[in-house]
Protein backbone atom coordinates (compact mmCIF):
# COMPACT_ATOMS: atom_id res chain seq x y z
CA UNK A 1 0.00 0.00 0.00
CA UNK A 2 0.71 3.53 -0.01
CA UNK A 3 0.37 5.93 2.40
CA UNK A 4 1.62 9.66 3.00
CA UNK A 5 2.13 12.37 5.20
CA UNK A 6 0.30 15.81 4.24
CA UNK A 7 3.34 18.30 6.17
CA UNK A 8 1.11 21.81 5.86
CA UNK A 9 1.33 24.93 7.48
CA UNK A 10 -1.82 25.23 9.41
CA UNK A 11 -3.40 28.30 10.01
CA UNK A 12 -4.56 28.87 13.90
CA UNK A 13 -8.31 29.11 13.99
CA UNK A 14 -8.93 29.15 10.26
CA UNK A 15 -10.77 25.91 10.37
CA UNK A 16 -12.14 26.52 7.06
CA UNK A 17 -9.25 27.36 5.42
CA UNK A 18 -7.49 24.02 7.18
CA UNK A 19 -10.30 22.03 6.27
CA UNK A 20 -9.62 22.97 2.47
CA UNK A 21 -5.88 22.06 2.47
CA UNK A 22 -6.63 18.76 4.14
CA UNK A 23 -8.77 18.08 1.54
CA UNK A 24 -6.57 19.77 -0.94
CA UNK A 25 -3.68 17.36 0.46
CA UNK A 26 -5.59 13.95 0.55
CA UNK A 27 -7.00 14.50 -2.84
CA UNK A 28 -3.30 14.76 -4.23
CA UNK A 29 -2.85 11.40 -2.29
CA UNK A 30 -4.92 10.00 -3.29
CA UNK A 31 -4.64 10.09 -7.15
CA UNK A 32 -0.84 9.47 -6.29
CA UNK A 33 -2.02 5.96 -5.49
CA UNK A 34 -2.50 6.52 -1.21
CA UNK A 35 -4.68 4.93 0.67
CA UNK A 36 -4.24 6.71 3.95
CA UNK A 37 -3.16 10.36 4.75
CA UNK A 38 -1.75 11.77 8.04
CA UNK A 39 -1.80 15.11 9.19
CA UNK A 40 -0.20 16.87 11.91
CA UNK A 41 -1.24 17.12 15.97
CA UNK A 42 -3.86 19.82 15.49
CA UNK A 43 -4.02 20.16 12.14
CA UNK A 44 -7.70 20.87 12.46
CA UNK A 45 -7.68 24.32 14.66
CA UNK A 46 -4.05 24.92 14.17
CA UNK A 47 -1.22 24.62 17.20
CA UNK A 48 -0.91 26.16 19.96
CA UNK A 49 -4.25 26.97 20.24
CA UNK A 50 -3.72 28.28 23.72
CA UNK A 51 -6.50 29.95 25.80
CA UNK A 52 -8.83 29.22 22.92
CA UNK A 53 -9.06 25.66 24.72
CA UNK A 54 -11.08 27.29 27.48
CA UNK A 55 -13.47 28.35 25.07
CA UNK A 56 -16.97 25.66 24.63
CA UNK A 57 -17.50 27.34 21.45
CA UNK A 58 -13.61 26.54 19.86
CA UNK A 59 -14.84 22.77 20.93
CA UNK A 60 -18.39 23.58 18.83
CA UNK A 61 -16.67 24.73 15.98
CA UNK A 62 -13.71 22.30 15.62
CA UNK A 63 -16.07 18.89 16.27
CA UNK A 64 -18.30 21.10 13.49
CA UNK A 65 -15.47 21.44 11.02
CA UNK A 66 -14.36 17.54 12.16
CA UNK A 67 -17.86 16.05 10.71
CA UNK A 68 -17.92 18.38 7.69
CA UNK A 69 -14.17 17.51 7.06
CA UNK A 70 -15.42 13.42 7.19
CA UNK A 71 -18.18 13.82 4.83
CA UNK A 72 -15.99 15.17 2.57
CA UNK A 73 -13.71 12.32 2.44
CA UNK A 74 -13.26 9.51 0.05
CA UNK A 75 -11.66 7.24 -1.84
CA UNK A 76 -8.78 7.54 1.08
CA UNK A 77 -8.66 7.19 4.72
CA UNK A 78 -7.60 10.70 6.61
CA UNK A 79 -5.70 11.00 9.92
CA UNK A 80 -6.34 14.29 11.43
CA UNK A 81 -5.33 15.64 14.67
CA UNK A 82 -8.25 17.97 16.52
CA UNK A 83 -9.51 19.34 20.36
CA UNK A 84 -11.72 16.78 21.51
CA UNK A 85 -14.57 17.21 24.10
CA UNK A 86 -16.51 14.35 25.73
CA UNK A 87 -18.60 13.97 29.06
CA UNK A 88 -17.06 17.22 30.42
CA UNK A 89 -13.16 16.21 29.75
CA UNK A 90 -11.03 17.79 27.09
CA UNK A 91 -8.00 16.11 24.83
CA UNK A 92 -5.93 16.34 22.27
CA UNK A 93 -7.08 14.04 20.07
CA UNK A 94 -7.03 12.54 16.56
CA UNK A 95 -9.58 10.66 14.36
CA UNK A 96 -9.29 8.33 11.36
CA UNK A 97 -11.83 9.64 9.16
CA UNK A 98 -13.23 6.66 6.24
CA UNK A 99 -15.89 6.66 4.00
CA UNK A 100 -17.54 9.60 5.47
CA UNK A 101 -17.37 8.64 8.74
CA UNK A 102 -15.35 9.22 11.84
CA UNK A 103 -14.34 5.74 12.37
CA UNK A 104 -12.19 5.48 15.50
CA UNK A 105 -10.61 8.48 17.86
CA UNK A 106 -6.83 8.59 20.27
CA UNK A 107 -6.76 10.50 22.65
CA UNK A 108 -3.20 12.09 23.67
CA UNK A 109 -1.62 10.61 26.78
CA UNK A 110 1.52 11.87 27.87
CA UNK A 111 0.76 15.90 27.69
CA UNK A 112 3.63 18.30 27.99
CA UNK A 113 4.03 20.88 30.24
CA UNK A 114 7.66 22.20 30.39
CA UNK A 115 9.49 24.60 28.20
CA UNK A 116 6.88 26.24 25.88
CA UNK A 117 4.11 23.82 26.49
CA UNK A 118 1.78 24.01 28.99
CA UNK A 119 -1.36 21.46 27.69
CA UNK A 120 -2.21 20.14 31.27
CA UNK A 121 -3.91 23.30 31.71
CA UNK A 122 -5.91 22.65 28.57
CA UNK A 123 -6.61 19.03 28.48
CA UNK A 124 -7.21 15.40 30.39
CA UNK A 125 -5.17 12.68 29.34
CA UNK A 126 -6.43 9.57 27.01
CA UNK A 127 -5.59 5.85 28.53
CA UNK A 128 -6.35 3.72 25.24
CA UNK A 129 -4.46 2.83 22.06
CA UNK A 130 -6.28 2.99 18.96
CA UNK A 131 -5.72 0.64 16.16
CA UNK A 132 -6.88 0.69 12.36
CA UNK A 133 -6.14 -1.84 9.55
CA UNK A 134 -5.36 -1.12 6.22
CA UNK A 135 -4.61 -3.69 3.39
CA UNK A 136 -3.34 -6.05 5.89
CA UNK A 137 -1.04 -3.85 7.80
CA UNK A 138 -1.94 -2.76 11.90
CA UNK A 139 -1.72 0.53 12.27
CA UNK A 140 -1.43 2.50 15.97
CA UNK A 141 -1.67 6.69 16.39
CA UNK A 142 0.53 8.37 19.00
CA UNK A 143 0.49 12.25 18.98
CA UNK A 144 3.78 13.97 20.19
CA UNK A 145 5.27 13.68 23.60
CA UNK A 146 3.39 10.15 23.51
CA UNK A 147 6.69 9.32 21.64
CA UNK A 148 8.80 10.88 24.04
CA UNK A 149 8.07 8.31 26.87
CA UNK A 150 7.80 4.58 26.27
CA UNK A 151 4.71 3.32 27.65
CA UNK A 152 1.94 4.46 24.61
CA UNK A 153 4.15 2.90 22.06
CA UNK A 154 4.71 -0.23 24.15
CA UNK A 155 0.80 -0.02 24.57
CA UNK A 156 -0.13 -0.31 20.75
CA UNK A 157 2.49 -3.18 19.92
CA UNK A 158 1.16 -4.54 22.97
CA UNK A 159 -2.42 -4.52 21.36
CA UNK A 160 -0.84 -5.75 17.83
CA UNK A 161 -0.40 -2.49 16.24
CA UNK A 162 3.10 -2.97 12.88
CA UNK A 163 3.46 0.75 12.54
CA UNK A 164 3.25 3.23 14.76
CA UNK A 165 1.94 6.97 12.61
CA UNK A 166 2.78 9.97 15.22
CA UNK A 167 0.91 13.43 14.53
CA UNK A 168 3.20 16.15 15.84
CA UNK A 169 3.21 19.84 16.95
CA UNK A 170 7.03 20.01 17.54
CA UNK A 171 8.81 23.39 17.58
CA UNK A 172 11.88 23.81 16.01
CA UNK A 173 15.38 24.57 17.91
CA UNK A 174 18.63 24.54 16.77
CA UNK A 175 19.59 20.53 16.51
CA UNK A 176 15.82 19.57 17.41
CA UNK A 177 15.96 16.90 14.42
CA UNK A 178 18.62 14.81 15.78
CA UNK A 179 16.96 14.87 19.44
CA UNK A 180 13.57 13.53 17.03
CA UNK A 181 15.29 10.66 15.54
CA UNK A 182 17.39 9.15 18.64
CA UNK A 183 14.35 9.29 20.63
CA UNK A 184 12.44 7.87 17.63
CA UNK A 185 15.07 5.33 17.22
CA UNK A 186 14.71 4.60 21.10
CA UNK A 187 11.17 3.64 20.71
CA UNK A 188 11.51 1.39 17.69
CA UNK A 189 14.13 -0.35 19.78
CA UNK A 190 11.88 -1.24 22.54
CA UNK A 191 8.87 -2.25 20.00
CA UNK A 192 9.93 -3.26 17.11
CA UNK A 193 7.58 -1.32 14.75
CA UNK A 194 8.40 1.01 12.31
CA UNK A 195 7.38 4.51 12.67
CA UNK A 196 5.65 7.52 10.35
CA UNK A 197 6.41 10.75 11.78
CA UNK A 198 4.34 13.80 10.46
CA UNK A 199 5.17 17.36 11.97
CA UNK A 200 3.70 20.69 11.74
CA UNK A 201 5.15 23.31 9.23
CA UNK A 202 4.98 27.00 9.72
CA UNK A 203 5.31 30.25 11.82
CA UNK A 204 2.78 30.79 14.91
CA UNK A 205 3.60 33.81 17.21
CA UNK A 206 7.18 32.80 18.16
CA UNK A 207 6.76 29.55 17.41
CA UNK A 208 8.43 27.88 14.33
CA UNK A 209 7.59 24.41 13.08
CA UNK A 210 10.25 23.14 10.80
CA UNK A 211 8.50 20.30 9.47
CA UNK A 212 11.23 17.50 8.60
CA UNK A 213 8.82 14.61 8.43
CA UNK A 214 10.05 11.39 8.17
CA UNK A 215 9.87 7.76 8.22
CA UNK A 216 11.96 4.93 9.75
CA UNK A 217 11.81 1.20 9.48
CA UNK A 218 11.83 -1.27 12.18
CA UNK A 219 16.00 -1.24 12.44
CA UNK A 220 15.30 2.47 13.11
CA UNK A 221 16.67 2.86 9.42
CA UNK A 222 15.84 6.86 8.15
CA UNK A 223 13.95 5.38 4.70
CA UNK A 224 12.44 8.73 3.88
CA UNK A 225 12.27 12.57 4.78
CA UNK A 226 10.29 15.53 3.59
CA UNK A 227 11.98 19.09 3.65
CA UNK A 228 12.30 21.53 6.32
CA UNK A 229 10.51 25.23 6.55
CA UNK A 230 8.36 24.39 3.99
CA UNK A 231 4.89 22.10 3.11
CA UNK A 232 5.64 19.19 1.50
CA UNK A 233 3.08 15.89 0.43
CA UNK A 234 5.45 12.81 1.71
CA UNK A 235 4.38 9.40 -0.72
CA UNK A 236 5.55 6.81 1.32
CA UNK A 237 5.40 3.11 -0.22
CA UNK A 238 4.63 0.33 2.94
CA UNK A 239 7.02 -3.01 2.11
CA UNK A 240 4.60 -5.44 4.39
CA UNK A 241 4.97 -2.90 7.64
CA UNK A 242 8.04 -0.63 6.27
CA UNK A 243 7.94 2.56 4.59
CA UNK A 244 10.06 3.91 2.48
CA UNK A 245 10.24 7.35 0.17
CA UNK A 246 12.64 9.90 -0.85
CA UNK A 247 14.53 12.16 1.33
CA UNK A 248 15.02 15.67 0.90
CA UNK A 249 18.75 17.12 1.27
CA UNK A 250 19.91 18.23 4.40
CA UNK A 251 19.97 21.76 5.55
CA UNK A 252 23.72 22.90 7.12
CA UNK A 253 22.83 24.36 10.97
CA UNK A 254 22.83 27.94 9.14
CA UNK A 255 21.43 27.45 6.77
CA UNK A 256 18.32 25.88 8.61
CA UNK A 257 18.60 28.90 11.11
CA UNK A 258 18.05 31.27 8.47
CA UNK A 259 15.07 29.47 6.95
CA UNK A 260 13.30 29.63 9.98
CA UNK A 261 13.77 33.09 10.94
CA UNK A 262 12.27 33.66 7.53
CA UNK A 263 9.86 31.48 7.69
CA UNK A 264 9.00 33.09 11.14
CA UNK A 265 9.13 36.51 9.36
CA UNK A 266 6.72 35.68 6.95
CA UNK A 267 3.88 34.14 8.34
CA UNK A 268 3.66 36.49 11.06
CA UNK A 269 3.25 39.54 8.55
CA UNK A 270 0.82 37.41 6.12
CA UNK A 271 -0.98 35.59 8.88
CA UNK A 272 -1.53 38.75 10.71
CA UNK A 273 -2.23 40.30 7.13
CA UNK A 274 0.50 43.51 7.80
CA UNK A 275 0.82 44.92 4.37
CA UNK A 276 4.51 45.12 4.66
CA UNK A 277 7.32 45.94 7.62
CA UNK A 278 9.47 48.69 8.34
CA UNK A 279 12.59 48.84 9.92
CA UNK A 280 15.26 50.70 11.33
CA UNK A 281 19.15 50.90 9.38
CA UNK A 282 21.81 51.88 12.07
CA UNK A 283 24.92 50.69 9.69
CA UNK A 284 25.48 47.74 11.98
CA UNK A 285 25.07 44.08 11.81
CA UNK A 286 22.19 43.59 13.26
CA UNK A 287 20.18 45.74 10.87
CA UNK A 288 22.15 44.02 7.72
CA UNK A 289 21.01 40.75 8.83
CA UNK A 290 17.40 41.84 9.55
CA UNK A 291 16.89 44.00 6.47
CA UNK A 292 18.45 40.39 4.27
CA UNK A 293 15.87 38.10 6.23
CA UNK A 294 12.86 40.63 5.44
CA UNK A 295 13.59 40.81 2.01
CA UNK A 296 13.97 37.44 1.57
CA UNK A 297 11.03 36.32 3.47
CA UNK A 298 8.90 39.01 1.90
CA UNK A 299 9.81 40.22 -1.09
CA UNK A 300 11.51 44.09 -1.61
CA UNK A 301 7.96 46.00 -2.13
CA UNK A 302 7.15 45.08 1.01
CA UNK A 303 10.21 46.33 3.30
CA UNK A 304 10.59 50.05 3.51
CA UNK A 305 13.80 50.59 5.81
CA UNK A 306 14.79 54.24 7.38
CA UNK A 307 18.21 55.42 8.21
CA UNK A 308 18.09 58.05 10.88
CA UNK A 309 21.43 59.74 11.46
CA UNK A 310 22.46 61.24 14.72
CA UNK A 311 25.38 63.42 15.42
CA UNK A 312 27.05 60.64 16.30
CA UNK A 313 26.18 58.12 13.46
CA UNK A 314 29.39 57.54 11.45
CA UNK A 315 29.94 58.10 7.64
CA UNK A 316 30.27 54.80 6.61
CA UNK A 317 27.28 53.92 8.68
CA UNK A 318 25.51 56.15 6.03
CA UNK A 319 27.23 54.55 2.92
CA UNK A 320 26.97 51.04 4.08
CA UNK A 321 23.01 51.22 4.76
CA UNK A 322 22.67 53.03 1.19
CA UNK A 323 24.64 50.26 -0.66
CA UNK A 324 22.54 47.49 1.14
CA UNK A 325 19.23 49.47 0.21
CA UNK A 326 20.14 49.76 -3.39
CA UNK A 327 21.38 45.86 -3.57
CA UNK A 328 18.05 45.02 -2.28
CA UNK A 329 16.06 47.58 -4.07
CA UNK A 330 13.74 48.30 -0.86
CA UNK A 331 12.21 51.47 0.03
CA UNK A 332 14.42 53.85 1.93
CA UNK A 333 14.18 57.09 3.50
CA UNK A 334 16.43 59.29 5.79
CA UNK A 335 15.93 61.59 8.41
CA UNK A 336 18.20 63.19 10.54
CA UNK A 337 17.18 63.29 14.27
CA UNK A 338 19.12 65.75 15.06
CA UNK A 339 17.08 68.77 15.19
CA UNK A 340 14.95 66.82 17.42
CA UNK A 341 17.47 65.85 19.37
CA UNK A 342 18.80 69.14 19.93
CA UNK A 343 15.04 70.00 20.42
CA UNK A 344 14.46 67.37 23.38
CA UNK A 345 18.29 68.75 24.95
CA UNK A 346 17.32 72.35 25.11
CA UNK A 347 13.95 71.38 26.61
CA UNK A 348 15.88 69.81 29.20
CA UNK A 349 18.30 72.23 29.88
CA UNK A 350 16.80 73.82 32.99
CA UNK A 351 15.70 70.79 34.76
CA UNK A 352 18.98 68.81 33.77
CA UNK A 353 21.58 71.60 34.79
CA UNK A 354 24.95 70.79 36.96
CA UNK A 355 24.58 66.81 35.79
CA UNK A 356 26.81 65.54 33.59
CA UNK A 357 25.82 63.51 30.17
CA UNK A 358 25.22 60.14 30.51
CA UNK A 359 23.18 57.18 29.32
CA UNK A 360 20.10 59.54 29.30
CA UNK A 361 21.11 61.42 26.00
CA UNK A 362 21.80 57.94 24.19
CA UNK A 363 18.31 56.91 25.23
CA UNK A 364 16.68 59.98 23.88
CA UNK A 365 18.24 59.27 20.56
CA UNK A 366 16.94 55.69 20.52
CA UNK A 367 13.39 56.97 21.24
CA UNK A 368 13.49 59.63 18.89
CA UNK A 369 13.51 57.23 16.51
CA UNK A 370 11.05 54.28 18.01
CA UNK A 371 8.99 57.35 17.63
CA UNK A 372 9.73 58.11 13.96
CA UNK A 373 9.34 54.21 13.30
CA UNK A 374 6.12 53.92 14.79
CA UNK A 375 4.81 56.74 13.50
CA UNK A 376 5.41 55.59 10.10
CA UNK A 377 3.80 52.44 11.46
CA UNK A 378 0.25 54.12 12.23
CA UNK A 379 0.45 55.90 9.17
CA UNK A 380 0.76 53.17 6.61
CA UNK A 381 -0.07 50.03 9.07
CA UNK A 382 3.12 47.88 8.13
CA UNK A 383 4.96 46.57 11.28
CA UNK A 384 7.77 47.66 12.44
CA UNK A 385 10.88 44.90 13.36
CA UNK A 386 13.08 45.57 15.76
CA UNK A 387 16.60 44.48 15.35
CA UNK A 388 17.99 43.85 18.75
CA UNK A 389 19.47 40.66 19.39
CA UNK A 390 19.54 37.74 22.51
CA UNK A 391 23.23 38.73 23.39
CA UNK A 392 21.66 42.63 24.02
CA UNK A 393 18.63 41.53 25.70
CA UNK A 394 20.16 39.20 28.13
CA UNK A 395 22.18 42.31 29.49
CA UNK A 396 19.88 44.40 29.24
CA UNK A 397 21.56 46.56 26.37
CA UNK A 398 18.52 48.14 24.63
CA UNK A 399 16.69 51.12 24.92
CA UNK A 400 13.06 50.73 26.29
CA UNK A 401 10.34 52.32 23.81
CA UNK A 402 13.31 53.04 21.40
CA UNK A 403 15.39 50.56 19.39
CA UNK A 404 12.98 48.11 21.53
CA UNK A 405 9.79 49.69 19.80
CA UNK A 406 8.43 47.30 17.48
CA UNK A 407 5.77 44.55 16.82
CA UNK A 408 8.21 41.73 15.81
CA UNK A 409 11.82 41.32 17.11
CA UNK A 410 13.98 39.04 14.25
CA UNK A 411 16.64 38.32 16.40
CA UNK A 412 15.10 38.08 19.80
CA UNK A 413 16.70 34.79 20.30
CA UNK A 414 20.06 35.15 18.25
CA UNK A 415 23.10 35.32 19.91
CA UNK A 416 25.73 38.26 18.58
CA UNK A 417 28.29 35.52 17.70
CA UNK A 418 25.32 33.71 15.69
CA UNK A 419 24.38 37.08 13.88
CA UNK A 420 27.65 37.47 12.53
CA UNK A 421 27.44 33.51 11.10
CA UNK A 422 24.13 33.93 9.43
CA UNK A 423 25.38 37.63 7.76
CA UNK A 424 28.54 35.38 6.32
CA UNK A 425 25.87 32.61 5.48
CA UNK A 426 23.96 35.14 3.70
CA UNK A 427 26.31 36.64 1.75
CA UNK A 428 27.29 32.99 0.04
CA UNK A 429 24.10 33.01 -1.34
CA UNK A 430 24.55 36.41 -2.60
CA UNK A 431 26.80 39.45 -1.47
CA UNK A 432 23.70 41.39 0.35
CA UNK A 433 25.82 42.70 3.18
CA UNK A 434 29.15 44.99 2.74
CA UNK A 435 31.61 43.31 4.41
CA UNK A 436 33.14 46.67 6.27
CA UNK A 437 29.61 45.65 8.37
CA UNK A 438 30.80 42.24 9.05
CA UNK A 439 34.31 42.91 10.29
CA UNK A 440 34.20 47.02 11.68
CA UNK A 441 33.87 46.81 15.58
CA UNK A 442 29.78 46.91 17.02
CA UNK A 443 29.20 50.40 17.92
CA UNK A 444 25.47 51.71 19.13
CA UNK A 445 27.02 55.07 18.10
CA UNK A 446 24.84 57.33 20.36
CA UNK A 447 27.93 59.01 21.73
CA UNK A 448 31.14 59.70 20.02
CA UNK A 449 34.13 56.72 19.91
CA UNK A 450 31.58 54.11 21.20
CA UNK A 451 31.94 50.37 20.46
CA UNK A 452 30.00 48.25 22.32
CA UNK A 453 32.60 46.16 24.14
CA UNK A 454 32.86 49.67 26.11
CA UNK A 455 30.21 48.36 28.25
CA UNK A 456 29.93 45.12 27.84
CA UNK A 457 32.35 41.85 28.00
CA UNK A 458 33.94 40.58 24.45
CA UNK A 459 30.71 39.03 22.56
CA UNK A 460 32.07 35.61 22.30
CA UNK A 461 32.74 35.34 26.58
CA UNK A 462 28.97 37.04 27.04
CA UNK A 463 27.43 34.53 24.67
CA UNK A 464 29.30 31.60 26.54
CA UNK A 465 27.84 32.66 29.48
CA UNK A 466 24.76 33.45 28.41
CA UNK A 467 24.04 29.68 26.74
CA UNK A 468 25.74 28.51 29.94
CA UNK A 469 23.25 30.68 32.44
CA UNK A 470 20.04 30.91 30.63
CA UNK A 471 19.93 28.34 28.01
CA UNK A 472 21.69 24.95 30.27
CA UNK A 473 20.33 26.43 33.97
CA UNK A 474 23.86 25.95 35.09
CA UNK A 475 24.58 27.95 38.74
CA UNK A 476 27.28 30.77 38.77
CA UNK A 477 30.50 28.00 40.31
CA UNK A 478 30.11 25.63 37.29
CA UNK A 479 30.10 28.80 35.00
CA UNK A 480 33.24 29.65 36.73
CA UNK A 481 34.61 26.13 36.91
CA UNK A 482 34.38 26.22 32.95
CA UNK A 483 37.34 28.63 32.88
CA UNK A 484 35.35 32.12 32.85
CA UNK A 485 36.31 34.64 34.93
CA UNK A 486 34.45 35.11 38.00
CA UNK A 487 34.25 38.86 37.09
CA UNK A 488 32.40 38.38 33.80
CA UNK A 489 30.26 35.84 35.39
CA UNK A 490 29.20 37.81 37.88
CA UNK A 491 28.81 40.80 35.75
CA UNK A 492 26.53 39.20 32.92
CA UNK A 493 24.52 37.21 35.82
CA UNK A 494 23.83 40.49 37.61
CA UNK A 495 22.97 42.18 34.12
CA UNK A 496 20.71 39.48 33.13
CA UNK A 497 18.99 39.75 36.57
CA UNK A 498 18.34 43.91 36.81
CA UNK A 499 17.01 43.61 32.57
CA UNK A 500 14.26 41.58 33.12
CA UNK A 501 11.81 44.39 33.41
CA UNK A 502 12.95 45.52 29.99
CA UNK A 503 12.67 41.96 28.35
CA UNK A 504 8.63 41.71 30.01
CA UNK A 505 8.46 44.68 27.66
CA UNK A 506 9.81 43.59 24.58
CA UNK A 507 8.21 42.58 21.31
CA UNK A 508 7.57 38.69 20.33
CA UNK A 509 10.53 37.22 18.57
CA UNK A 510 11.16 33.90 16.82
CA UNK A 511 12.41 31.49 18.81
CA UNK A 512 15.24 29.15 17.50
CA UNK A 513 16.91 27.76 21.02
CA UNK A 514 15.69 25.23 23.55
CA UNK A 515 15.59 28.75 26.09
CA UNK A 516 14.05 31.62 24.01
CA UNK A 517 13.10 34.87 26.40
CA UNK A 518 9.31 34.06 25.24
CA UNK A 519 7.29 31.18 26.31
CA UNK A 520 9.67 29.54 28.11
CA UNK A 521 11.19 32.20 30.43
CA UNK A 522 9.51 33.17 33.35
CA UNK A 523 11.46 34.30 35.61
CA UNK A 524 10.18 37.24 38.57
CA UNK A 525 10.90 41.30 38.27
CA UNK A 526 10.80 41.66 41.69
CA UNK A 527 13.03 39.24 43.76
CA UNK A 528 16.25 39.46 45.68
CA UNK A 529 17.38 36.00 45.79
CA UNK A 530 21.10 36.06 44.79
CA UNK A 531 22.62 33.20 42.82
CA UNK A 532 25.40 32.02 44.70
CA UNK A 533 25.30 28.22 44.47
Amino acid sequence: MKLAIAQINCVLGDLTGNVAKILQHAEQAKQQGAQLLITPELSLCGYPPEDLLLRDGFYQACTQALVDLAKKVSGIAVVVGHPYESKGERYNAASLLRDGEIAATYLKQELPNYSVFDEKRYFDHGSESCLFEIEGIRFALNICADIWEPDSARQARDAGAQVLLVLNASPYAIRKQESRQYTIRERIAETGMSVVYANLVGGQDELIFDGASFAMDSHGTLTAQAAQFEEDLLMLDMHDECPAGTKAAALSEEAGIYRALCLGVRDYIGKNRFPGVFLGLSGGIDSALTLAIAVDALGADKVHAVMMPSPYTAQISLDDSREMVKIFGVRYDEFSIEPMFQSYLNTLSTVFAGRPIDATEENLQARIRGALLMALSNKFGSLVLTTGNKSEMTVGYATLYGDMAGGFAVLKDVSKTLVYRLARYRNTLSKVIPERIITRPPSAELRADQTDQDSLPPYDVLDAIMVCYVEQNLAIPEIIARGYAEADVRRVVHLIRISEYKRRQSAVGIRITERSYGKDWRYPITARYQDNF
